[in-house]
């Protein structure tokens, strides 16, 4: 059974969740290349040229992975030379990437809290930039435990995450409901027992909330 969003669901209600998982990009935090090379690219074509050919999702994915940036950038210049300045701000100027919190959904991470409910955040994050974030956003104090994908060399969808996940923290899977805006992740997720659903909209992450019976207590006033 899935929800509008196409996030799976459980129907029964026997098991109450006491612990609540954050994914960070596209959930909680803004982070897109784009912010960066608009203001590298004059021309949108040959920005997407860039991203999809040389800076590419795969790419960044092995420094999530744990590739250290140094052997990666120089790797992306051996292939494509005349690039060499752009490629090296992909790391150099790494942080313009960041585009700030998603005040929607902090707001909802905020009301968990204050409601006393366990949370942990398991993210795809390189080791070496993740202490950006960590100094920007001071909502990341909310989590208990936040597990790096670079500092485990492990990354979602692979099972082992979510199993490092659940021995870490000694999490009762059905007692605990993992958010995440890439359906593949929530995916594996639920195939480890977890609780899972598709982050589309911190509204939609509410109706979730709510069908799970988690109770939100609101902001402190």
């Amino acid at each position: 059974m899935s929800d509008s969003s196409g996030g799976p669901f459980v129907e029964s209600k026997s098991t109450s969740i006491d612990t609540v998982v954050f994914d960070l990009g596209g959930v909680l935090v803004d982070w897109n290349p784009r912010h960066l090379y608009r203001k590298i690219f004059d021309d949108e074509g040959a920005m997407e040229a860039f991203l999809a050919d040389i800076c590419n999702s795969a790419w960044n994915e092995r420094q999530d992975r744990g590739r250290p940036w140094a052997e990666a950038i120089a790797e992306a210049i051996a292939l494509h030379p005349v690039h060499e300045p752009q490629i090296r701000a992909y790391r150099s100027r790494w942080d313009e990437m960041l585009g700030g919190a998603l005040e929607d959904t902090v707001q909802v991470l905020n009301e968990l809290h204050h409601a006393g409910i366990r949370l942990l955040a398991l993210t795809n994050w390189s080791a070496e930039t993740f202490h950006v974030a960590e100094e920007r956003f001071e909502f990341l104090g909310k989590f208990e435990g936040v597990l790096v994908s670079g500092r485990e060399g492990m990354m979602k969808p692979e099972p082992e995450i979510f199993q490092l996940l659940i021995r870490r923290y000694g999490l009762a899977p059905s007692r605990t409901l993992f958010i995440d805006d890439v359906q593949k992740n929530v995916d594996a997720a639920a195939a480890q027992g977890l609780r899972a659903v598709q982050f589309t909209s911190a509204q939609q992450l509410r109706a979730d909330l709510q069908k799970y019976d988690v109770a939100i207590a609101g902001p402190r006033t």
